[in-house]
């Protein structure tokens, strides 16, 4: 078994912190990971958003003035991490901040990723039952339902690539996962020079953008160089790729089909589209490779209270480790997977996941900031701007 030093509790992203040194992350896996964690399922809704917001120009000061504090965030959650020794956010945030904030976070944190797990499945299949739509030749059955598919994906796909306990395995999905969603950005402008308009009303498609500040502390505290002007630039890298294509999309999105663009701006375009039947398949792809690191992070704070309970009173070692993963990636896997096929319709829960991301975005990071001595938040902050 292992033997602890006093007063040292594990952390489940790094269980033992005084074992051999592990490969670390490097800055390119650190800004895929960062740039796939930003890039959800909002990316279909961004032309809406752009009507929605007034036109193209109102829309882009809207997310300039959005970009500054979403990169300040990341900094301030950076240098939190480093000066506090945690390797989670909900670490960082019951170092920082105290106690009783620290397990107002937990408990935030524990429930708007399990519901966002729920939403991302919610999507995939969505994603799967337009395609068997578009695909009307295809002849129904059991197994090719999407229910089913989404079942198989779980099985095949999203258990293995959730079973690793370091954020750093999640680089080589999160490259497939961006490329994937950047095809759908070059689509978009592809078709706005090649076609004229082609105008489908669909359904409003659940708007949420699954936000990389959950994931950003964990992906610091497995960096190689952690200094913080080495941050400040994956930061600054990530968001701006990230700016990139919702920005494109957005635009291109916006200018082909005016104020008639649907919510999901797939379903702006003909069912027979190949070019845009790919692009569904591949952003339900995109998709998939968020939910282990959604998973991942969610499941750190269950692992971490568990070991706050257990460490006093017993030892705990790798298998007991590995096991209790295996256990609660399992079973986070089959419980959101049975509320994404029995209740599909989550709207109202979305709306709640938008106002709780709010707090890991904004409110912990500014709680954070109080903690810092003030040239250095405005040394950050300067910093973040440039």
């Amino acid at each position: 078994g292992l033997t602890s030093r006093p007063g040292c509790v594990p952390s489940p992203l790094n269980p033992t912190p005084w074992a051999p040194r592990a490969a670390r992350l490097s800055s390119s896996g650190a800004v895929f990971i960062m740039l796939k964690s930003a890039l959800g399922a909002g990316l279909l809704n961004f032309p809406w958003a752009f009507h929605k917001a007034g036109g193209v120009s109102a829309a882009i000061v809207v997310e300039m003035v959005s970009l500054v504090f979403l990169i300040s965030g990341l900094v301030i959650l950076g240098h939190a991490s480093f000066i506090s020794g945690q390797s989670t956010y909900q670490g960082v945030v019951r170092e920082v901040c105290g106690r009783a904030i620290g397990w107002l976070c937990e408990v935030c944190f524990v429930f708007n990723l399990f519901m966002i797990s729920v939403a991302f499945l919610v999507v995939v299949q969505d994603q799967l039952e337009k395609c068997e739509l578009d695909l009307t030749e295809v002849p129904h059955h059991w197994y090719t339902d999407q229910r089913f598919a989404l079942f198989l994906i779980c099985l095949l796909v999203i258990v293995p690539l959730s079973i690793p306990k370091e954020i750093r395995t999640q680089k080589y999905s999160s490259v497939l996962g961006t490329l994937a969603a950047t095809y759908l950005s070059a689509a978009v402008i592809v078709k706005y020079y090649t076609e004229g308009d082609h105008v489908y009303r669909g359904h409003l498609l659940p708007s949420f953008v699954h936000q990389c500040h959950e994931a950003s502390v964990a992906i610091y505290s497995s960096m190689e160089n952690k200094t913080l002007s080495h941050w400040v630039l994956v930061s600054v890298v990530s968001m701006f790729f990230c700016l990139l294509i919702y920005s494109l999309t957005g635009i291109f999105g916006y200018l082909t089909f005016g104020k008639d663009v649907a919510a999901d701006i797939l379903m702006s375009y003909p069912g027979d589209d190949i070019a845009m039947i790919i692009a569904r398949l591949l952003f339900g792809i995109s998709i998939i490779t968020i939910y282990p690191i959604t998973l991942l992070l969610g499941r750190s704070v269950i692992q971490d209270l568990l070991l706050r309970c257990r460490w006093q009173c017993t030892l705990v070692t790798p298998l007991s480790e590995s096991r209790s993963r295996m256990v609660l990636t399992l079973t986070w896997i089959a419980v959101t997977l049975l509320i994404a096929i029995f209740v599909p319709d989550i709207s109202e829960v979305i709306s709640v996941i938008g106002g709780i991301s709010a707090f890991f975005i904004f409110i912990f990071p500014g709680m954070m900031l109080m903690h810092v001595p003030l040239f250095l938040c405005c040394m950050i902050t300067v910093m973040a701007v440039l």
